[in-house]
């Protein structure tokens, strides 16, 4: 599975691209504005330490991506695929982040629709993790057609496990 969550997505607005040690400070200078966490159940990930573990955690993941702006080459932010215990045919899709200038632009929906096109060729089912109070989360995973299905205690990172929201989109559902 591995070179299906690692392959390299594209199209003509964004280009998704294994993250790598290498990206790490480019990375941190999206994450590090405060706004991209107020909603998130780690608020403090703009912190350097705190974001540290955070992007280790994506690496070590082998399923995690920076995301190119074509336009202006420059990392927007990050997201991944990954596989939790037990989920068979399923894969979730999370800890995606943008830089605020992409808020409101269309750039997620654009990205997680690539992301779809491509896993949907290899699973049944996408899952999406998302904080309880991150409502522009889990407005932008509904307009994708991902219902509630439930919640679960998710840790990462070293983090204190958090309550996460589960949504799930059924391949028969997409399109």
């Amino acid at each position: 599975m591995k070179d299906v969550i690692q392959a390299i997505l594209e199209n003509e607005v964004v280009k998704l691209q294994p993250l790598t040690t290498a990206d790490f400070d480019a990375l941190y200078a999206v994450a590090a504005d405060p706004r991209i966490w107020e909603q998130h159940p780690e608020q403090d990930r703009w912190k350097k330490e705190v974001f540290r573990r955070f992007f280790n955690a994506a690496i070590a993941s082998k399923g995690a991506y920076s995301i190119i702006d074509k336009k202006t080459g420059e990392i927007a932010g990050s997201t991944r695929f990954y596989k939790a215990e037990g989920e068979g045919d399923t894969i979730l899709i999370g800890y995606t982040f943008f830089a605020v200038k992409y808020w409101g632009t269309g750039f997620n929906n654009i990205v997680k629709k690539l992301m779809l096109n491509h896993i949907f060729q290899y699973v049944e089912q996408v899952n999406f993790h998302v904080g309880e109070e991150n409502f522009r989360s889990q407005q932008a995973i509904a307009k994708l057609g991902a219902i509630p299905a439930g919640k679960e205690i998710v840790t990462i990172a070293g983090e204190a496990p958090k309550v996460r929201l589960v949504y799930a989109l059924n391949k028969s559902n997409w399109h």
